[in-house]
Order: C-alpha cells, then sequence, then structure tokens
C-alpha cells in the first residue's frame, strides 16, 4: 500500500533558469494560473477567450481572425497545423538547420508527407535565393521553416519567405517558439500564411498553451478538410471536399468553431493556461512589443560581450544569432556536465547543453523573457566565470562583468 507520508507538497528549490527555455515565469502570470476555474461557456470565459484572440493578434502583428491557441506545449501548436493542412503524400519542403527543422521532418513524416529538404550545416542560415530555389524545383505545397532554433541559436531571416511562397503559390508555416518577442516577427508585413509559438520562452510564461495564427490561406485549405465529429454534429453538416483530418484533438476545423461564434464543444478548454496565455501578451503589450524586443537585444548583447571577454568562442554566424540565446564552444579542458552542475548546485543558476553534433560542446546560455534583465546577466556571467576558472579556464577576473557594463552604458 502506498506510504502517503513519503509524498510532500510540491515545494521545488528555486533556480534561475538562463539556457534556451523554459525561463523563470513572471510572477504576474502564475498569479494569473491562480485565478478561480470557470465554465467553458460562461460569458466571462468566452470573452477572456475573445479578448486573448484579439491581444495575440497585436502580438504575431496580423489582422488574422484566426488567432487562437492550441492546449499543449509547443509542439501540439506544430501538430495541430500541421496535422490539419499536410494530407497524405502532399509535397513539402523543409529547411533544416538544427534539431527543430529535423522535428518539423518527424512531424510530416507522421503526416505521411512526401518530405523535401534543404540543408545548412549547424550555426549558419539559408538565404532567400537557396529557398527559392528549393522551392521551384521541389514544387512542395507547404513550406515548413523554423525562425529561431534553440539548438544553434541561430535566427532564420523570414522578411521575404513569405512573399516568395506566395509568388510561387505554396503555403508557408513558421515554428517560431524560441524566437518570438526577443526577435521581430510580423506576420502580415512579411506574408506568412501560418505561425505557432508557446509561451515558455520570451513569453515569461509556462510550457502549456501553444498560440498559433493561421492567414485565410491555410484556413480555406483545413476547412476543405471538415469532419465534424457524430457528438456535436448537426443534422445539415456537410462535411469537406477533402481528405479528412486524421486527428481529433488537432483537428484544427472544429477547434476554429470552438473559439469562433458557433462554441462547438470540441474540448474543455484549459482554464488556467488560457488565464496565462492573456496574461503574457497582456505583459508584453504593456511594456510595448517593440521595447520587449530591445529589451532582449541589450541583455543578449552584453551577455554575448561579458562571454567573449572571458576568452570564449562563440558558436556559429553571429551575425544571424538571436538576440535572446547565445551558443558557446566548451574549452577543450572543461567537463560539460561538471561545469554544468557546479552552476546549478552552487549557484542555482541552469544552463543548457545542446544537441546532436554539438551535444557536449556547445553550452546555450539565453536571456529570455522575465530573465532579461541587467541583474539576471550579471548574476549568470560572475557564477560562469567562478566555475570556469575553478575547473581551469583562467580569465581576467572582472573583464567579462565590465564588458556587460560597457554595453549596457552605450545602450544609454
Amino acid at each position: 500500500m502506498l506510504d502517503i507520508a513519503q509524498y510532500d507538497q510540491i515545494n521545488p528549490p528555486y533556480r534561475l533558469l538562463m539556457g534556451p527555455g523554459p525561463v523563470n515565469a513572471d510572477p504576474r502570470i502564475t498569479r494569473s494560473m491562480a485565478a478561480p476555474l470557470i465554465g467553458q461557456f460562461d460569458p466571462v470565459m468566452t470573452d477572456y477567450m475573445n479578448q486573448t484572440m484579439a491581444l495575440y493578434r497585436d502580438i504575431f502583428k496580423t489582422t488574422n481572425q484566426q488567432t487562437f491557441v492550441i492546449d499543449g506545449t509547443a509542439r501540439a501548436g506544430i501538430e495541430a497545423v500541421l496535422m490539419s493542412t499536410i494530407r497524405p503524400n502532399d509535397k513539402v519542403l523543409i529547411p533544416v538547420f538544427g534539431r527543430f527543422g529535423l522535428l518539423l521532418c518527424e512531424i510530416a513524416k507522421r503526416c505521411r508527407a512526401e518530405i523535401y529538404t534543404i540543408e545548412m550545416p549547424w550555426g549558419q542560415v539559408f538565404s532567400p535565393d537557396m529557398i527559392e530555389d528549393a522551392i521551384k524545383k521541389v514544387k512542395p505545397r507547404l513550406l515548413l521553416c523554423v525562425q529561431g532554433d534553440t539548438s544553434t541559436t541561430m535566427l532564420q531571416p523570414l522578411d521575404e519567405i513569405g512573399q516568395i511562397c506566395r509568388r510561387h503559390g505554396v503555403i508557408s508555416y513558421v515554428d517560431a517558439t524560441a524566437s518570438i518577442i526577443g526577435n521581430p516577427l510580423e506576420v502580415d508585413k512579411w506574408q506568412l500564411d501560418g505561425v505557432s509559438v508557446s509561451l515558455q520562452k520570451c513569453f515569461s510564461g509556462p510550457p502549456g498553451v501553444a498560440p498559433i495564427t493561421l492567414h485565410d490561406n491555410m484556413v480555406e485549405l483545413i476547412q476543405k478538410r471538415k469532419c465534424v465529429e457524430s457528438g456535436i454534429r448537426r443534422d445539415d453538416e456537410v462535411d469537406g471536399s477533402d481528405e479528412m483530418i486524421y486527428s481529433n484533438y488537432f483537428d484544427l476545423d472544429m477547434i476554429m468553431r470552438y473559439w469562433g461564434a458557433e462554441r462547438i464543444n470540441h474540448h474543455t478548454e484549459a482554464t488556467s493556461m488560457l488565464f496565462a496565455a492573456r496574461e503574457s501578451a497582456r505583459i508584453v503589450l504593456q511594456e510595448g512589443l517593440d521595447n520587449a524586443i530591445a529589451r532582449h537585444q541589450i541583455n543578449g548583447k552584453a551577455m554575448l560581450a561579458g562571454l567573449q571577454a572571458m576568452d570564449l568562442e562563440i558558436f556559429g554566424d553571429v551575425s544571424h544569432k538571436m538576440n535572446n540565446v547565445v551558443g558557446v564552444i566548451k574549452p577543450k579542458n572543461i567537463d560539460d556536465a561538471q561545469l554544468r552542475n557546479l552552476m546549478l548546485s552552487d549557484f542555482a543558476i541552469e544552463i543548457g547543453s545542446s544537441f546532436g553534433p554539438l551535444k557536449g560542446n556547445v553550452w546555450r546560455i539565453g536571456t529570455m523573457g522575465y530573465n532579461a534583465r541587467k541583474d539576471c546577466v550579471m548574476q549568470t556571467l560572475t557564477a560562469f566565470e567562478a566555475v570556469l576558472n575553478k575547473l581551469g579556464h583562467k580569465t581576467k577576473y572582472g573583464e567579462a562583468l565590465q564588458a556587460a557594463w560597457n554595453c549596457y552604458s552605450a545602450d544609454k
């Protein structure tokens, strides 16, 4: 029989999360999650849903009516869009420059797509011409792309990609989970058809909900796959003209009807996560979206300068680095896990390792969301320098902090 006395109340230790995400949540967001639950069709609840849609239109810089949240982590948003748009044997083109491009390949494979890829070495990005040349060659139905890939810390330029896709009759989808708020993203101006994100990085929220926005081009594809489940189906319902969506939970046609005026009972909304999503967007817009991006830029710049002052090599093409995360190549004489363990045990600071060919060779240090602050940068640089010196990578004490201070002073 279970000994319940062994199970204490949850009381995790404090950590300063300075890795590639998740990050420490803004206290205003965690407080919002403690609000009382209400019914999913309570007028107050449906009003909060409408407010959330309006807030995220401003976040995405779009007028898309279909802008709402998917209950689930970032991957739920990705799967919802891909499951609802990719039919079996559809051609999709995926530019891969890190782990999360490979994830798009994995999910598209499970959608039974015909997958074509172009690849860049990790640490580099694609030029618009490279993507357009591949589109001309493959003639895909959809282009699936990551904006910011935290596995490499690179930011793929997107300002021409949507226009290229529209010119060639291709539907574009972007995973901007790691980049939004920390870097510019303009859905309408860049002519992007579908974008999904999540809260646990620059939004300063918890993982568990995935905001998405869909242009009418993508909405039309989804609605052609309409197949309402029998338990909520009206007698006059007519299925779409195209192959059904092979997921019930991620059926965006039904989810759009749930968020829209019909309010069909597709699922029970994750109330506390909706509150978190609404508060995350409200806080960003209260600060000002451009101000939030600038905050990530200056704190990321200060972190970069401090690391360079420790005579550390930065991974990848720094000119295409995300504002909110930096990759550091591990010195040969330092043990990856030992350094990260000392940062955690002695300073309560978490930084990240990486994946694939970078695993054990590159540290990823973030300046994201609530932690994109001067005090967090200075604490992390202080601890990182101390641990490096303890393990044998000698630095000139104080130069890292001075380099960061110089960045902050120059920004005033």
